[in-house]
């Protein structure tokens, strides 16, 4: 499979969170070309801050491979990662990042790792925009609707 086939199945986790009113965010792990994890936002559902897709597929990727350890994973998420995930990304030693739609308003993985010294003891490799306009639709379409019902 390709990227855009692995961000489509991330997509459709994501499609998952608007039965809890999470935002759509969904996540894959990908390990030797197969699926080892896959989650969505459940902030809401779990009434728990980490609930984020990339936090719940990373444990249950450590869970089915036995190590804390992920450097021959690849990560897809529909929304760049926020700063405790990309924390998380960076600690599990996540091979490779890609996400669809860019987080523009909060410090994200992008922007961390690309801070003037930002200090970290790895960085993932990074691609972007994959499925970008289809996943960053989904969530402007989410707010829209949250800021209608106010």
């Amino acid at each position: 499979m390709n990227d855009e086939e692995y961000m489509e199945i991330a997509y459709q986790e994501a499609l998952k969170a608007l039965k809890h009113d999470d935002v759509p965010i969904g996540c894959i792990i990908v390990k030797d070309d197969q699926i080892i994890a896959r989650a969505y936002n459940q902030r809401e559902y779990l009434n728990q801050t980490y609930g984020h897709a990339e936090m719940l597929a990373i444990e249950e990727a450590c869970k089915k491979i036995g190590r804390w350890r992920l450097d021959e994973c690849t990560l897809y998420t529909t929304l760049e990662p926020c700063l405790m995930c990309s924390g998380a990304i960076i600690q599990s030693h996540i091979q490779r990042v890609v996400y669809g739609a860019s987080d523009t308003r909060w410090m994200s993985l992008d922007k961390l790792i690309h801070l003037p010294d930002p200090k970290l003891n790895y960085i993932p490799m990074i691609q972007s925009d994959i499925l970008k306009d289809k996943c960053s639709k989904l969530i402007k379409d989410y707010f829209k609707k949250k800021r209608q019902k106010i």
